[in-house]
């Protein structure tokens, strides 16, 4: 048996406590794991239960900086993995996290490819094929992307993507305004007919602005 002489918080922000065992520093613990098992100086534990807290400490700190990862957007069930893994967690511990945040439903490959998609839809539009790509990247079935995208409207998602750029571009060269619009298409995955479809329709639309602004 071993006796914690101390328990002293480490310095920074995430919350760790250093415990000292006969007066020597022996391991730290994630905060909640000492409150969790309550441990206070003058306990005595076995080399078993130091073994034990040892995981214990190991998995709630997997679990953190999950959370952490987590706070900043929605994460993909497979990214997330590669991420702990490269912090060096355990794939057991990183196993057991996974299903913890699913069963919470803070990890969810449906609902992570939907933000996906919308939030690309309001920021900067891309096609179909190009937001399959990124998602696939991100570890998510094929399944759950057929089922997300579907309703993904190539057009419409070109024209709102071309609108604002095409505001800047100028007129006097119909040729010059596809290329330089079209290539701007191109990079966000969009195909030769939908590119040649918006870029006639918005040639078509601003010299029609143009000319009712002339007196």
């Amino acid at each position: 048996m071993a006796r914690i002489t101390a328990l002293r918080i480490s310095p920074g922000r995430r919350k760790r406590i250093k415990i000292s065992l006969e007066d020597r520093p022996a391991f730290s613990l994630e905060a909640e794991v000492v409150v969790q098992e309550g441990l206070r100086t003058g306990q005595e534990l076995s080399q078993g239960q130091i073994e034990a807290l040892k995981r214990q400490g190991q998995f709630q700190r997997c679990l953190n900086v999950a959370g952490h990862y987590l706070s900043y957007r929605p994460r993909s069930e497979s990214e997330l993995r590669q991420r702990l893994i490269r912090r060096g967690f355990a794939a057991d511990d990183v196993a057991t996290v996974l299903a913890k945040l699913k069963g919470q439903g803070l990890v969810d490959d449906t609902a992570f490819a939907q933000f996906w998609k919308d939030n690309r839809q309001q920021f900067s539009p891309r096609s179909q094929w190009l937001t399959r790509r990124e998602l696939r990247q991100k570890g998510v079935s094929d399944d759950i992307i057929d089922q997300v995208l579907s309703t993904l409207d190539d057009g419409d998602s070109a024209y709102r993507a071309a609108r604002a750029r095409a505001g800047r571009l100028s007129l006097s060269d119909k040729q010059e305004f596809g290329r330089r619009l079209g290539g701007y298409l191109r990079r966000r995955g969009f195909g030769y007919g939908v590119i040649r479809q918006v870029v006639d329709r918005l040639w078509q639309e601003l010299g029609r602005d143009k000319n009712s602004d002339l007196p």
